[in-house]
């Protein structure tokens, strides 16, 4: 009898763990999102990763929707396009202070908070890995 009492308890974790995360997600509230690991690409080579700090990334982000801005401890860019599917919010815009300019893209995962970076300028790629969660 504990089997099934817990096997129907567990059911509805998992049924409505998507309704509270879809809540958290939903690109209204500010964020803050630590970054955990990240990639320096370049052509021809495989890419050298790294935790975000010693790639001069920050280590955490605020995102702010109603702001559309993104900001560090040093630097704020503002969000230029914001796309939400079902499943993720996307997030891009550009720097051109940053040497010759680049471009963002950020991707957000509705469920579960997960976020992938690409910076990308003519002579440099990077990626960076992190997780995201409401203010």
């Amino acid at each position: 009898m504990k089997i099934i009492a817990s096997l129907i308890l567990f059911g509805f974790f998992v049924a409505v763990s998507p309704v509270f995360a879809g809540d958290v997600f939903d690109g209204t509230k500010p964020l803050v999102c630590a970054s955990v690991e990240a990639l320096d690409c370049d052509p021809g080579k495989p890419c050298g990763r790294g935790i975000p700090e010693v790639m001069l990334a920050p280590q955490f982000l605020n995102i702010d929707f109603e702001k559309n801005t993104i900001s560090g401890p040093f630097r704020s860019t503002k969000i230029r396009s914001t796309d939400k599917t079902e499943d993720q919010i996307v997030l891009q815009g550009y720097e051109q202070e940053l040497g010759e300019g680049m471009g963002w893209t950020l991707a957000l995962d509705r469920l579960d908070g997960k976020m992938r970076i690409t910076l990308a300028s003519w002579d440099a790629t990077f990626i960076i890995f992190g997780a995201c969660t409401s203010q």
